[in-house]
């Protein structure tokens, strides 16, 4: 894209007047920097629990519905990360954040316009790009934002536990780390986190004991306690003693965290981890559940109790890691049956065949479990994704 392309100018043009716009101006913004290509966009944001795609309203312009994601060419062009051409030649093209899915682009073309040309689909990826990064460090100055993507309030558990973690989506040239937190207005125990340092990825899935704020509190001083210990340039082993002097040192009424905390060389494939009490992850190769890796098991942490060697493994080329949180497998349909380990390595063994990007895998199992508990009790269910992939990786970009 030349400096002279107008395609360049409207992101220069958005570029420039996004140092000062607030975060509801951002569709208004993106409407200007593109006026002169003769281009209308509206900009949608998906909702917190993955089901609609939201458009964010703009002054002087009619709000549409929101789009299902699973039942519409919009939410194809989501699940999938890639432009769509709808039959009446409009596109819809995905948003994301480095690799984060954040919405869609719907683009709407003056008469003449080729919808298939490739100029068109590069620049309006540009648009696109720029306007993920806008939706993101413009959400940290006002509301309006985090408002579009909820269909409901959101319980002060929840509000404080997602101020907490990273993206749900992360991936580079070798790996790609994927994540999915239910119920989302209500998770209180269950939390994630990650972070890639010197060829290291550090990963952590954590489930406080009890359910609400009490939970979320415990699961958030664990979170806590392990990134002190990991940005000090400790390893599992002081990891696994900060979460647990922590906790044993602010509560002694017996509260704990269960947790796999894992260490992945993604130049080499090693696996070191510890399980403190937690369901263990299972490892997919060539599309199938192989096995589960039992190994690292000590007690969860909080309780003030020694624990054993760490476990380890070995990767493949394209292996794929699933960690989940004991509301997955123990999730009970009406008749009580629980949703269960086979159930789940089954169903990511189809999804993981349909080359699926790893984040549209998560939501897909998620969804899953979420149909299967139907209104039954609702214990957080949560999913972390590690796929050992440059393939996979390179899925969950446009």
């Amino acid at each position: 894209m030349s400096a002279t392309d107008p395609w360049h100018r409207a992101a220069a043009d958005l570029v420039s007047r996004s140092h000062r716009v607030p975060p509801d101006g951002v569709p208004a913004a993106v409407s200007a920097a593109v006026r002169d290509l003769g281009v209308s966009m509206t900009t949608y944001v998906v909702d917190v629990e993955q089901d609609l795609l939201r458009p964010l309203p703009e002054p002087g312009r009619p709000l549409p519905d929101p789009l299902p994601i699973d039942t519409s060419l919009p939410g194809r062009a989501y699940t999938e990360v890639r432009v769509r051409v709808g039959q009446d030649g409009r596109l819809w093209v995905p948003i994301v954040d480095g690799t984060e899915r954040l919405g869609l682009l719907e683009v709407r073309l003056p008469a003449g316009a080729d919808p298939d040309d490739p100029a068109l689909h590069d620049g309006c990826r540009t648009l696109a790009g720029l306007v993920g990064h806008l939706v993101t460090s413009k959400s940290a100055y006002g509301d309006s934002l985090n408002r579009a993507r909820r269909s409901g309030p959101m319980a002060v558990s929840a509000e404080l536990l997602w101020q907490l973690l990273p993206p749900l989506t992360f991936a580079t040239d070798t790996a790609a780390v994927s994540a999915i937190l239910e119920p989302c207005y209500e998770v209180g125990g269950d939390a994630f986190d990650y972070a890639l340092d010197g060829g290291r990825l550090t990963l952590a899935v954590l489930d406080g004991v009890g359910h609400g704020l009490p939970a979320t509190l415990t699961t958030s001083v664990a979170l806590a306690a392990l990134r002190a210990a990991r940005r000090a340039g400790g390893g599992l082993a002081e990891q696994v003693a900060a979460v647990d002097a922590a906790l044993f040192s602010q509560w002694r009424d017996g509260r704990f965290v269960t947790a796999v905390l894992a260490e992945v060389e993604v130049d080499t494939g090693r696996v070191r981890y510890v399980n403190a009490g937690h369901p263990a992850p299972v490892l997919l190769r060539r599309g199938r559940a192989v096995r589960a890796l039992t190994g690292g098991r000590r007690p969860p942490l909080g309780l003030n109790l020694p624990g054993g060697e760490p476990g380890e493994a070995r990767l493949e080329p394209d292996d794929r890691l699933l960690l989940y949180t004991d509301g997955v497998t123990e999730a009970r349909d009406a008749a009580g049956e629980m949703f269960g380990l086979p159930r789940l390595a089954d169903l990511a063994e189809r999804l993981i065949g349909a080359d699926l990007p790893g984040p549209e895998t998560l939501r897909r199992l998620s969804r899953a479990v979420a149909a299967y508990r139907g209104t039954a009790s609702r214990d957080d269910a949560s999913m972390v994704l590690v796929e050992w992939s440059g393939a996979a990786a390179a899925r969950t970009e446009p």
